[in-house]
């Protein structure tokens, strides 16, 4: 879990290192950073062992840099960094198109130091005067601070889950807990979170405090109980710890997952039942009559569970009451990853490496999808892309037990154009279709560019299909009901992307596609070998989004998937 602490940190050194203009540096502590995250292994192991400059892109510099902040959980280097341009740099950079650069044009010219330093300015018309602004600039970022501030609080479920697993077994590996789990919004799934739950069952409640406020996970202490505790860890993320009875330990869960607007629907059917619901369980009078487990709740609620990333109240309590809800895909029936990125393009894996991982988690078949053309990507043109499918050809006659199929994924014109040769695209397995520039485009345009798009016969995949990045980028202005409907027309399949920013489609899109007859694919996007590990967010919001197996093509076994995209 250290490895996240540090690629964090490592990247703010670089942030701050490229507003003072230190390019060669910038890219090296970048480099370091994404080495550090994407390890498969703790980095306190390595470091133990003295492998650290063993990593690639880990020189002595940043090997000592990497061994202080696992000493100390700190770094003076970046401290002494903020000290130099003392700027809330993390909000600022959440303002899509202001980077470290921009961040320090603002703060030497300007004294821009927030969210409300940049409001004001823009609104007094001082950023378009500035070198290389602009009125269409300064308009651009008014428009996109709204977005930041919406975002402010809250971090991405790709980054905080891990976090919050450990946490988890940390706590269920001490012989004083009975049960531990997961709440609140990261058990829901939620795109974004604003802080970790954790519910135990002890009989040492003490104990369990000391242990769990006394981590090297933890910054500060805010609360330190007898039941409940709440710290703050390395990230800035709150974390509480609640103490139960096994009893009660069903209705906490209830209660504590959440959401808010399904428990106070849940308490409205208990007085209408002449009973009383709370986080200790179900009672009639001074009865209880559940409370052990969630089941146990639900039911004496006339109820069928339901499945912790449908509790929205969306409808879900109306279904559970008259035995419909949706029978979602399960997070092990993904038969194979149809949007992969090998060193081809701008992946760090080669095919080879990418596929004996897909074949550890279980796949039946993995799609390669290197990019074509795109410059930022080193995508690939006709010649390489044939060179490509020679060598799949070749891996798929020497390994065992996965099929490597042939895919790219082709870039859209402004106009909606694939910028490879349909006779190439002919002998390929599959093909996936992805906007990658001009992303501002105007609407109208931007809905015709899609829709041309759906309707090229060479097109099986349309992926991230809104664009948006969270945190960082709305999505396209498009019509997203017309794109169902021509989807569902043309029978291509919309991605929900894995990526921790993405997850795009969102869960109530997937649940729109999905009330149009659309078929949906559920894929990685992956760059690296650790990014296989993100379909697990890929399927959480499909199931966010109602979605069953029947719904999902690669939950099809091989020869059936083919007929899909054949």
């Amino acid at each position: 879990m250290q490895n996240h602490k540090v690629a964090s940190i490592l990247h703010r050194v670089a942030d701050y290192l490229e507003m003072d203009g230190a390019d060669f540096r910038t890219k090296a502590y970048r480099r370091a950073a994404h080495t550090v995250e994407t390890l498969s292994v703790d980095i306190t192991d390595i470091g133990k062992q003295g492998k650290l400059e063993e990593l690639p892109g880990i020189g002595k510099h940043i090997h000592d840099k990497i061994e202080e902040i696992l000493e100390t959980g700190r770094l003076e280097y970046l401290e002494n960094l903020k000290d130099e341009f003392p700027l809330d740099l993390d909000l600022l950079m959440s303002v899509e198109g202001l980077g470290p650069k921009k961040i320090k044009l603002l703060y030497q010219e300007l004294g821009i130091k927030n969210l409300d330093d940049l409001e004001r300015e823009a609104k007094r018309h001082h950023i378009r005067r500035l070198k290389g602004m602009g009125a269409k600039t300064e308009a651009k970022i008014l428009q996109n601070l709204e977005f930041a501030r919406k975002s402010t609080g809250r971090q991405l479920l790709g980054y905080v889950l891990p976090l919050a697993c450990e946490l988890k077994q940390r706590l269920g590996d001490l012989d004083v807990v009975d049960q531990v789990e997961i709440a609140g919004s990261i058990r829901r799934r939620k795109e974004t979170v604003g802080d970790i739950d954790i519910l135990t069952v002890t009989r040492h409640p003490d104990e369990v405090m000391d242990f769990f406020t006394q981590m090297d996970l933890v910054d500060d202490v805010i609360v330190r109980g007898h039941s409940k505790s709440t710290v703050r860890l390395y990230n800035g993320m709150d974390a509480d710890i609640r103490v139960f009875k096994e009893a009660d330990f069903g209705s906490a869960m209830v209660y504590f997952t959440g959401s808010r607007e399904l428990n106070i629907s849940l308490r409205k059917i208990a007085i209408s039942r002449n009973m009383k619901l709370n986080e200790y369980g179900v009672f009639q009078g001074a009865e209880r009559l559940a409370g052990k487990t969630e089941s146990d709740v639900f039911r004496v609620l006339g109820l069928d569970y339901v499945p912790p990333e449908l509790r929205e109240n969306t409808g879900e309590i109306e279904a559970a009451q008259q035995g419909k809800l949706p029978d979602l895909v399960n997070y092990n029936d993904i038969k194979g990853d149809l949007h992969i990125h090998t060193t081809w393009s701008d992946g760090k894996a080669s095919i080879l490496e990418m596929a004996n991982k897909a074949s550890q988690l279980g796949y039946e078949y993995l799609a390669i999808t290197d990019h074509t053309h795109l410059p930022v990507a080193r995508g690939l043109d006709e010649k390489r892309l044939t060179q490509q499918m020679n060598e799949i050809n070749k891996i798929n006659s020497e390994i065992e037990g996965i099929t490597i199929l042939k895919g790219a994924e082709v870039n859209l014109d402004s106009y909606g154009n694939l910028d490879i040769s349909g006779d190439i695209l002919n002998e390929m397995d599959l093909v996936v279709a992805a906007v990658h520039y001009d992303l501002r485009q105007d609407p109208e345009k931007m809905r015709e560019r899609i829709l041309m798009a759906l309707e090229n016969e060479h097109v099986n995949i349309l992926a991230h299909p809104t664009g948006r990045k969270l945190k960082e980028r709305q999505p396209y202005k498009l019509d997203i009901e017309q794109l169902f409907q021509k989807a569902s027309e043309t029978g291509t399949i919309l991605e929900v992307n894995s990526q921790p920013k993405r997850l795009d489609l969102k869960d109530i899109h997937v649940k729109m596609a999905g009330e149009y007859g659309c078929h949906l694919s559920v894929s990685t996007d992956s760059h690296h070998i650790a990014d296989l590990n993100c379909m697990e967010l890929g399927v959480a919001t499909a199931r966010r989004g109602w979605a069953e197996k029947k719904d999902i093509v690669n939950t099809l076994p091989l020869k059936k998937l083919l007929k899909v995209v054949g």
